[in-house]
């Protein structure tokens, strides 16, 4: 963790992952005073899995981990101050806008928010035991370590019923576990995974254990209208129950939507001028490190631009 006796900066970015690190080398690259306040979780979700397969540039993969360490190492490279403190208040109200941690207040001219979303969990003790060892929240992610797997889904909606699509790509089998007797999906994809003969619906379920040595091998189902217990083979379960934005200190300050993800006005403005958002805390479609990276990319260039344009605007008043 840096030490920084610095108050005010250009530029804060609140929340590191993709997004905060490469906003973080786009803005001190273009020479701007810039502070990245990491949050709870230093590098975002890809702290907590295993290999990434799918980021471009590492043939081989690379661990989630380890990608992270990089991209905090370029940021710092280039001169931006990355403190590992957790952002508790903030006050977009006025300008320059005041941010506070649990020990200190910052003040910057522009923002960018990149506290991303966390996966919804079952809430089982088990769960976290097996997660990156078979316990996944993201098929596109980690599909392919799957193959040849008998494969448990959780959930009832959209995501649920299309990751489970995917994922018989892989899959010598797919369960689907829904706590209810009907699905939430879209009418369209219920009907494509109905006709998908390695899907097969557990209605009425919910999970209840997970058992195994090194990585998942079974999953314990209780039916919530007999109260029979089943235990199935599963060599992967992916937990798709929804995504929740890490959004509740913004309440009040900039425009969330009915969900709590970042409502972006134009590009990467978010409804307070001076204020950008970027990667999962507004994306709830994509949800993937390299897109999180673009997004990032792209706040880091609207704000130099937007802060140019203030600074000139500025001048010309003079």
């Amino acid at each position: 963790m840096a030490e920084t006796t610095q108050k005010h900066y250009d530029v804060i970015i609140i929340g590191s992952g993709p997004a905060g690190y490469t906003a973080g080398v786009y803005t001190s690259r273009a020479k701007l005073s810039v502070l990245i306040i990491s949050g709870t979780l230093p590098g975002g979700q890809l702290m907590t899995t295993s290999e990434v397969e799918n980021y471009p540039g590492f043939p081989s993969g690379i661990f989630g981990p380890e990608l992270m360490m990089n991209m905090r190492q370029q940021a710092e490279r280039f001169g931006a101050v990355i403190v590992d403190d957790e952002v508790t208040q903030v006050d977009f109200k006025q300008t320059p806008f005041k941010i506070t941690t649990h020990s200190e207040t910052y003040d910057s001219d522009a923002v960018i928010i990149c506290t991303g979303a966390s996966p919804r969990k079952l809430g089982i003790p088990a769960e976290q035991q097996f997660g990156g060892r078979g316990v996944s929240y993201c098929a596109t992610c980690d599909g392919p370590f799957f193959k040849g797997e008998d494969i448990v889904v959780v959930g009832g909606g959209d995501t649920a019923v299309e990751e489970a699509t995917f994922l018989t790509k892989f899959g010598k089998s797919v369960k689907i576990v829904h706590r209810r007797d009907t699905l939430r999906a879209s009418a369209i994809m219920q009907e494509k995974a109905k006709e998908n003969p390695k899907i097969e619906f557990m209605w009425n379920n919910v999970v209840t254990d997970i058992k195994g040595d090194k990585k998942v091998a079974t999953v314990l189902l209780k039916n919530l209208k007999t109260g029979k217990e089943t235990t199935v083979k599963a060599g992967g379960l992916f937990v798709a129950i929804g995504h929740e934005p890490n959004t509740s200190i913004f309440q009040g300050q900039v425009e969330l939507d009915d969900k709590g993800y970042m409502v972006l006005k134009e590009n990467t403005r978010t409804s307070v001028e001076g204020v950008f958002a970027a990667g999962d805390v507004h994306d709830h479609r994509y949800r993937q490190a390299v897109t999180a990276a673009g997004f990032g990319c792209m706040a880091a260039i609207d704000v130099e631009r937007w802060l140019s344009e203030k600074r000139h605007s500025n001048n010309k008043k003079k």
